[in-house]
């Protein structure tokens, strides 16, 4: 239980502000659960915990949210003496609960003959706001969090359901009687596609929640080597949707420190990438350049292009931008593993021409 003059509103005042505010405090007691005022119903003045809790809340029912608990000395419904206006929020007692209630008009008067004490008003005020504006922020962020969660689920789902109905069907082709060799054959193929294609969704989902790999476990390799390994896997992947590959130039010999595993993820990522936006086919073009602290790698399709307002966000985790499927993750994958080698990636698109993604790796220095 706190007096009047020891709320930390009131400790500036002077012994005759004191008796003067005495004079216009009511004191007020509610039993646990009974309101103090209801959302809606008019400001008519401010009021500041004598002992017990009060709660602050808004909505009804299931939807009733409780903003904040307030103890001995706190003051609430403050914003009815800046503005008259019906009250934001609803208040309810705690357990005996005594309050202070100061009426709107009498605090006016008193304020505009204390300066001190609006002032401390006001600072009062800024700091609930403050609080307010926080928890605001943190809810904002929480929801978006839960959205994007959403938005992952969905997409896991949708992509999840294509593959197993084909799976199903191939299956149920493989066990008739009847089927011929070459058709069981395609029902075989198929169903390994689609393992496969599961396969890279989990994959995809592991390494985007993996935290970032030490150097260590990057080793010097021949970066000519790798690609001219990777390339005829890349093409067999372009060619399934009647898209060609080409190098616009021989990679260079150059040691880099790299994963392979994980680097042949970025190009595939990419190449899917390009053949998703090729309807009828196209062609997917390797160059590369290299100076003495790094070589820069560029892929780029024949497909629409990309529009400049969505090209600051392709890389973040989720962003689909009107893909039928997908779980928005590749572009993110491809960000995270180009920067856990050293390296850094970007993409551009040039009217007349479609994506050209870029990528640079640091060339391993000698010891």
């Amino acid at each position: 239980m706190v007096t009047l003059e020891a709320i930390p509103l009131f400790r500036q005042l002077n012994r005759i502000e004191l008796q003067a505010l005495r004079l216009i405090a009511q004191e007020r007691q509610f039993a646990a659960g009974q309101e103090i005022f209801h959302e809606g119903t008019p400001g008519d003045g401010v009021y500041f915990v004598k002992a017990g809790l009060v709660e602050i809340s808004a909505g009804t029912g299931v939807a009733r949210r409780v903003f904040s608990q307030l103890g001995p000395g706190e003051i609430f419904g403050e914003m009815a003496i800046i503005e008259h206006r019906p009250r934001s929020a609803s208040a309810s007692a705690g357990p005996d609960t005594e309050v202070y209630f100061l009426p709107r008009g009498e605090m006016l008067s008193f304020i505009e003959r204390s300066p001190g004490l609006a002032f401390a008003l006001l600072q009062q005020i800024s700091h609930r706001l403050r609080e307010f504006n926080q928890l605001h922020v943190r809810e904002l962020v929480q929801a978006e969090s839960f959205a994007a969660i959403g938005r992952f689920a969905q997409g896991i789902v949708h992509d999840l359901k294509n593959p197993l109905s084909i799976i199903s069907l191939s299956a149920e082709m493989f066990d008739l009687p009847s089927v011929s060799p070459e058709i069981r054959a395609t029902s075989r193929l198929r169903i390994r596609k689609q393992v496969e294609r599961i396969s890279d969704m989990v994959s995809d989902i592991l390494i985007f929640t993996q935290g970032s790999r030490k150097d260590g476990e990057l080793k010097p390799g021949d970066y000519r080597a790798f690609i001219l390994e990777l390339i005829g896997d890349l093409r067999s992947e372009a060619e399934l949707k009647s898209a060609q590959i080409e190098m616009e130039n021989v990679p260079p010999a150059v040691a880099v420190r790299f994963d392979p595993r994980r680097l042949s993820r970025v190009f595939f990522n990419l190449v899917h990438n390009a053949t998703d936006v090729m309807l009828d086919g196209g062609k997917i073009l390797l160059r590369f350049q290299f100076d003495e602290k790094e070589i820069v790698t560029e892929i780029e399709d024949t497909g629409p292009g990309i529009a400049p307002e969505i090209v600051g966000e392709l890389f973040q985790p989720f962003a689909t931008h009107g893909k039928a499927h997908g779980t928005g993750l590749g572009l993110s994958i491809c960000k995270k593993i180009v920067e856990d080698h050293g390296g850094i990636i970007d993409v551009r698109s040039e009217a007349g021409r479609g994506a050209i993604f870029r990528f640079t790796l640091p060339i391993a220095q000698r010891n």
